[in-house]
């Protein structure tokens, strides 16, 4: 009989031959002919990981989707969930069970002005639940009657699914998907280097935001139910938008009776330099999904988070055959596995021991800086970013912004590697426009770590010839 050692162990050279045989990688190409060995990741420790053939990298992107936010070989995680595997791993989300119960409790101290936590397993799901929030609130509260339709705003990410894919604004992430979900309406991004509207902050009345007005005018404010938005773009450029853009935008939602969603899969716990990304603006989430470094990835776990006003739209009587159907029936079976619970809890637990939000904050204005000496490299268009969330827009020529190809970019990319920093970019996202760098490290960096980052990325870019 096999032991657990015996599971574990394992023979170079045949596993990478397994993974050229048998794993089907994410967002990646599997050309035949191109027997290029993958990278294998066998282990880690803080920010550095070590590959399969003893490689060891500073992982300057948290896991590659921004999700280690503790940092890896976090013992007290893995023994809080074997702990809770141990006495009681699953049971349907239509029960409680104690570390979930904890859990909600927990995420409600953190941002009191909500009401209720729904889990579920991705961010991808914790979005498609708030949809379906909007949409069933629409046919059982007669003040929301029709208010079915959902905005979105380009560059925008919110997951895989349908739902979630048709309320992206990424196009090459929905080639050949069609058709999508109806619905689903976009407006313009937020990112002034590239302002949609031609302007210059400050001297542009934030168009990006107020625009929204004449969108919903457009649709129909009748038929607008929620707009979501991801509080700090990630994967489609690292956007911060401007202090006054969320007010202006909150404001346009109360007057027309839209729920503001904010996604923060990506910019909950620390990552921007407070615990929740919207806290740098003065606004009011109705509606918030999170994942990513909700368990810092030792667990697969999301949640949705919503207003208890939200919730109380959903509390009928089940006696009443009008409103057999009016509670949320909605279901996802790994919300129901306690594990990722306790790991949730004990990575917020070092989160808040450790001061992690404000290392975030530190250690991001740091890296900002650091990574802004690099604007006189003729190749950097645009250095932007909020806390330990930063990106580089690479453009041909700095005065006309064209974008390097993406071949160049993927030069870059390689150069950085061998230096032994891993970083993140945007892939097959933006057409012609996915030529920002980014940077997520964990939150426990160390200046000494961002250091590195920056050495070895200008390192990479002295490298390149266009």
């Amino acid at each position: 009989m096999n032991t657990i050692d015996d599971l574990l162990s394992y023979d170079v050279d045949e596993i990478v031959q397994a993974d050229r045989d048998y794993l089907w990688h994410h967002i990646k190409s599997h050309t035949p002919g191109l027997n290029k060995e993958q990278m294998i990741i066998v282990e880690g420790k803080g920010l550095i990981v070590r590959d399969i053939r003893g490689r060891e990298y500073l992982d300057a992107c948290s896991g590659g989707v921004w999700s280690v936010i503790a940092g890896y070989g976090r013992d007290s995680i893995a023994q809080a969930v074997c702990n809770q595997l141990k006495k009681m791993p699953y049971y349907a989300g239509g029960v409680g069970n104690v570390p979930a119960i904890k859990l909600s409790k927990k995420l409600i101290e953190l941002m009191p002005r909500m009401g209720k936590v729904f889990f579920s397993n991705s961010g991808s799901e914790a979005n498609e639940k708030a949809f379906k929030i909007i949409r069933q609130a629409s046919h059982i509260n007669p003040d929301l009657s029709g208010k079915y339709k959902i905005l979105y705003r380009d560059r925008d990410y919110h997951g895989t699914t349908f739902g979630a894919l048709s309320a992206t604004g990424q196009n090459e992430r929905k080639v050949d998907y069609g058709p999508l979900c109806d619905g689903f309406v976009e407006f313009p991004h937020a990112l002034c280097y590239r302002c949609p509207f031609n302007k210059t902050y400050p001297a542009c009345n934030i168009d990006c935001a107020a625009c929204v007005a004449d969108i919903i005018e457009q649709e129909g404010p009748d038929k607008i139910g929620g707009i979501i938005v991801e509080t700090i773009t990630a994967g489609g450029g690292i956007i911060p938008p401007v202090v006054e853009y969320y007010p202006i935008l909150q404001e346009i939602c109360r007057k027309y009776g839209v729920a503001l969603i904010f996604d923060e899969v990506v910019c909950g716990f620390g990552r921007t330099g407070k615990f929740w990304g919207y806290q740098h603006y003065d606004c009011e989430p109705d509606i918030v999904t999170m994942a990513k470094g909700l368990a810092s990835s030792y667990e697969p776990l999301s949640a949705t988070v919503v207003k208890q006003e939200l919730f109380d739209i959903f509390l009928n009587d089940p006696n009443n055959s009008d409103e057999r159907l009016s509670y949320f029936r909605d279901i996802s079976t790994f919300g129901g596995c306690a594990g990722p619970m306790a790991a949730a809890l004990e990575t917020i637990r070092i989160v808040e021991e450790e001061g992690l939000v404000e290392n975030s904050r530190i250690m991001g204005e740091y890296l900002l800086e650091r990574l802004k000496e690099l604007k006189d490299m003729p190749i950097v268009g645009d250095v932007r970013g909020m806390g330990l969330f930063c990106g580089i827009e690479f453009v041909r020529d700095q005065k006309s912004k064209q974008p390097i190809t993406e071949k160049t970019m993927a030069e870059i990319m390689n150069a950085v590697t061998a230096e032994g920093v891993l970083v993140g970019r945007t892939n097959t996202s933006l057409p012609g426009n996915n030529t920002i760098m980014n940077f997520a490290p964990a939150l426990c960096i160390t200046r000494d770590q961002v250091d590195q980052i920056v050495r070895s990325v200008k390192a990479a870019i002295e490298k390149i010839k266009l």
